[in-house]
């Protein structure tokens, strides 16, 4: 008779013979084959089953317990692997579209196939997307502020960026309006555009958030479709954005080396997420005083509010932009690649949990100590080259899973998380069927891993589930501790989310205080987007495969759960799991869909 027990990291089963089994006591002549099939957690099998145990089982038990908690399905070394092959040098950054990310592709697929992974994609492993990219011609565009008729050129690169990811138009010239952070937050009763007349005008905003804001409802905010729908709304044709010094990831220097190469979106007419939008600009914080000039306000004070986070004035500002583009269009095709790990409960085994990775990075640029390769070793090769080792111990080590498990590595994620855009809205299975979904996206496993950033950890259960797991493995939990970096809407558990899929995301974290958090301010600085993120970097082996284990627990705690996980009752995120109502009627249940 089987007797089935569950703790945080799996299932405990005892196989219990009469042949050693009487009385309810288990003989000292019991093999071990016979008494333990597997064994992670002793509390468990002994609230589970009263069974009288000699004193010298017990102990053997207990000890057979510690290494079934401690052996590892990994060791960073298969891991580290991957990553030389993804981030080699011949695969040239896997730019979206590129052939060096669809090297990547057939290494992914590859691998895939022989972890035993089926095809889950619209083409066996392959769901392609089409892309319209868009280069800035720098020698044929302009910029300059007009003041009493006086127009002061800016310089491209140096003073301001434009950007593309909106298509701009070839000539706008508007007043400009200072309008705080740019955001109106309504679950807040916060707006920044109270007040002010931006119809016609275009706003200058200061990167950012209130500290009023939580961090995951500001970030929301700021993002470009939930932005220009309040600014569509009130008629305003454009945005220049102030960097904020406090929160830059990366300095100035770094951020203009490759602004002429291209930016993409998604080429369907449903994704066009900012029309009217007519101009997009970037401003050099060391420029950004020049556009407060005869306004009574300078940037520096404006800065200072915002590296703390203050609340900020909203005033007009004594000058125009003008602005001439020139920008070079053509069409561009990839693919995200999709494979599952079919569950076996006739109930669950269409619902999938989803581990999704992101396998672009952004290619060739302008060099860096003369290196113009941008291998993307830790983004996101780290992530990628998880969800390869994560196939490939299924396979070793297999788990029998209630629910499927689907992979799913993404493109075109520099260019704006757009592969996982598509796929949120065009998923290869069921959309009601994917209950969750886990990302990886350059985790750094740089230091030991004591530490666990969980960004997503107070919205649903499933970060409860992640502590608990995190928690056995020694490794303690932070929800975000930088808000100011919008990292919650910047990888691709975002568009999960956004269709109601509850999602997290985890990164090794420095301990507070220590020095480690200087290491990765430093690789944020030095490695972060440049040449120098390949495979001659120091990484931690031992971090990434405890890394490793605690997201494979949370997959098979997901996978064999009785209940789906669920939104926390006062999560911002959890009103897009929810049907929109007409009066006493869902939109679904006014359709006849269930």
């Amino acid at each position: 008779m089987d007797l089935i027990g569950r703790c945080p990291n799996g299932a405990i089963r005892i196989l219990r013979s009469n042949q050693y089994f009487r009385d309810g006591t288990l003989t000292a002549a019991a093999p071990l084959p016979a008494i333990l099939e597997t064994f992670s957690c002793y509390e468990a099998i002994k609230r589970t089953m009263k069974i009288k145990l000699p004193a010298f089982l017990l102990t053997l038990l207990l000890a057979l317990s510690v290494v079934a908690q401690t052996s590892p399905d990994f060791d960073g070394h298969t891991w580290w692997n991957h990553i030389k092959v993804l981030a080699d040098d011949k695969l040239e950054g896997r730019d979206t579209g590129s052939r060096g990310e669809r090297e990547a592709q057939a290494y992914a697929v590859e691998q895939l196939k022989s972890a035993g992974a089926e095809p889950a994609g619209v083409s066996g492993f392959y769901q392609p997307v089409s892309f319209v990219s868009r280069q800035i011609v720098e020698k044929d565009c302009s910029l300059a502020l007009i003041r009493d008729g006086k127009r002061e050129p800016l310089t491209l690169g140096e003073d301001a960026i434009i950007g593309t990811r909106v298509m701009p138009a070839p000539e706008v010239e508007a007043p400009l309006v200072f309008a705080g952070y740019g955001l109106k937050v309504p679950e807040k009763n916060y707006d920044d555009f109270a007040g002010l007349d931006i119809r016609g005008k275009i706003i200058v905003i200061l990167a950012g958030s209130p500290s009023e804001i939580p961090g995951a409802l500001a970030s929301h905010y700021q993002t470009a479709a939930e932005r220009w729908k309040v600014l569509r709304g009130a008629g305003a044709i454009g945005i220049v954005s102030l960097l904020n010094p406090a929160s830059m990831d990366i300095p100035w220097s770094r951020i203009v080396l490759n602004r002429a190469h291209p930016s993409m979106d998604l080429d369907y007419p449903e994704f066009n997420e900012s029309e009217g939008a007519k101009l997009t600009v970037m401003v050099n914080p060391a420029s950004a005083g020049k556009f407060f000039a005869g306004s009574g306000h300078t940037f520096e004070e404006i800065a200072a509010l915002g590296k703390d986070r203050k609340p900020l004035p909203h005033f007009a500002l004594a000058i125009s932009l003008a602005a001439k583009t020139k920008v070079d269009v053509t069409r561009i095709e990839s693919a995200n690649l999709v494979a599952r790990f079919p569950g076996s409960d006739p109930a669950l085994k269409d619902e999938y949990v989803v581990l999704s990775a992101h396998l672009d990075h952004i290619g060739i640029g302008e060099p860096i100590n003369g290196d113009r390769i941008y291998n993307g070793a830790m983004d996101n090769g780290s992530g990628s080259a998880l969800v390869l080792d994560m196939a490939a111990s299924f396979k070793k080590n297999p788990e029998k899973l209630r629910r499927s498990i689907l992979l799913v590595l993404v493109t075109g994620e520099e260019k704006g998380l757009l592969g996982s855009k598509y796929f949120a809205a065009h998923p290869t299975v069921a959309p009601k069927s994917i209950v969750a979904d886990v990302n990886v996206d350059m985790f750094l496993p740089i230091v030991p891993l004591k530490l666990l950033t969980v960004l997503g950890l107070d919205d649903s259960d499933l970060g409860d589930r992640v502590r608990e797991i995190a928690q056995s493995r020694g490794v303690k939990v932070q929800p975000d501790p930088e808000p100011l970096r919008n990292l919650f809407v910047r990888s691709d558990q975002y568009n999960f989310i956004r269709h109601g899929i509850p999602s997290v995301i985890m990164s090794v974290a420095p301990e507070p205080g220590s020095p480690e958090q200087k290491l990765f301010k430093d690789w944020l600085t030095q490695r972060y987007h440049a040449p120098s993120d390949d495979v001659n970097q120091p990484v931690d082996l031992a971090a990434a495969a405890k890394y490793e284990e605690i997201v494979r627990g949370l997959l098979i705690n997901i996978a064999n759960g009785d209940h789906r996980p669920q939104w926390k009752s006062d999560s911002f995120f959890r009103r897009y799991a929810e049907p929109v109502k007409i009066g006493q009627i869902s939109i679904p249940e006014a359709l006849g869909i269930k």
